[in-house]
C-alpha cells in the first residue's frame, strides 16, 4: 500500500490534506484579490511612486514594520499608512495581505 493512499484512508491525513488545501486556497485568494486593491491612479511609467495603504482598523507598530521594507514611513493616521518610494513592482505585494483594504495614490499634505 501506498503512503498516499494510506493518508487518504486515515481520518489523520484526510484532516490535513484539508488544511493544507484550504492553506493553498487562501493564498490563491491573496494573490488574485491584490490586484484588484490597487487603484487605476497608480498607474504609469515611473519605477516609484508615493501610496496610501487602507486599512479596516488603525495601524499598530507591527502594520507600520511590515510596510518598512517597501518604502520610507510618511505617516500614518486613524486606518492608513503612508509609504514614499514604493517600487511599482512591489505594489502587488503590499495590496497582499488580508488586512488591506485598498492601495492608492497618498493623500495631499502626507
Amino acid at each position: 500500500m501506498s503512503l498516499a493512499s494510506e493518508a487518504l484512508r486515515s481520518t489523520k491525513g484526510r484532516v490535513i490534506l484539508g488544511v493544507v488545501a484550504a492553506w493553498l486556497g487562501f493564498q490563491l485568494w491573496l494573490t488574485l484579490a491584490a490586484p484588484g486593491k490597487i487603484a487605476p491612479e497608480l498607474a504609469g511609467t515611473s519605477p516609484r511612486v508615493n501610496i496610501q495603504i487602507e486599512l479596516p482598523f488603525t495601524p499598530e507598530r507591527f502594520h507600520v514594520q511590515a510596510f518598512q521594507q517597501y518604502g520610507r514611513v510618511a505617516g500614518a493616521d486613524d486606518h492608513s499608512i503612508a509609504l514614499r518610494g514604493v517600487k511599482r513592482t512591489d505594489l502587488n505585494t503590499v495590496a497582499r495581505p488580508y488586512w488591506v483594504t485598498s492601495v492608492g495614490p497618498m493623500k495631499e499634505g502626507g
